[in-house]
């Protein structure tokens, strides 16, 4: 549900704090900083699968491991289960996530002569993608506008009062219709860096917080 006060938001001056506060962070998500340094669809996909429940400096490291000896689709396909597992341990449910990506490097291969899809119906058939790894990898990678939304998205949305929703799927609907689609695509880096930070899910540092003036901190019953 859109809430009453998102037709008060100046969501321009909102996005503009937002990317002045996370350069202060010196806390850009994991996958933003592949996207900076120029890798290419196949990186940004298996990357967020492998940060699914894990942190972004293990992540990073398991990544690193992996595409130094997987650069591609094709090197990625050579390698067995128990290879990929070992060299991404200790990411959360490794060993499913192993299966994963070898099953994604054989679709690839099959389907799609080894490129990554840029259409959403496609990524969401990839095993282990779903809508929220299936959405950053169109915006990050293919600069195709989406709305990525995790736990960080969904919490602060409803947290500044702009929506009501119960479920992930709901808050992309509602964000859909009232964020502007010039920063879909640069709204989950912002939040997630604001969350991890500032913005957290349990005694939010709302002392701290550069865009208080934009939250109704809503259901915030302890904060610093």
């Amino acid at each position: 549900m859109i809430m009453p006060y998102a037709e008060t938001v100046n969501f321009h001056e909102l996005m503009e704090r937002l990317s002045y506060e996370m350069q202060s962070y010196h806390n850009i998500p994991l996958i933003h900083q592949i996207k900076r340094e120029g890798e290419y669809p196949y990186r940004v996909l298996i990357s967020t699968v492998l940060s699914s429940r894990t942190k972004d400096d293990i992540t990073a490291q398991a990544s690193e491991k992996l595409f130094s000896r997987a650069p591609n689709p094709r090197e990625l396909n050579r390698l067995s289960g128990e290879e990929i597992a070992g060299l991404i341990y200790p990411v959360g449910f490794y060993r499913v996530k192993a299966k994963n990506i070898k099953n994604i490097a054989n679709i690839l291969l099959e389907r799609y002569n080894g490129l990554v899809p840029d259409r959403l119906d496609d990524l969401l058939q990839l095993p282990g993608v779903g809508r929220k790894t299936a959405n950053l990898v169109l915006g990050v990678a293919f600069n195709i506008n989406a709305i990525t939304v995790d736990t960080h998205v969904h919490r602060i949305s409803n947290r500044l009062g702009i929506i009501k929703t119960e479920v992930p799927r709901e808050t992309e609907l509602d964000l859909q219709r009232v964020l502007p689609q010039k920063h879909w695509i640069s709204f989950n880096a912002y939040l997630v860096a604001h969350g991890q930070v500032i913005c957290k899910p349990i005694s939010p540092l709302c002392s701290q917080c550069g865009i208080s003036q934009f939250c109704q901190r809503k259901d915030v019953t302890k904060s610093r």
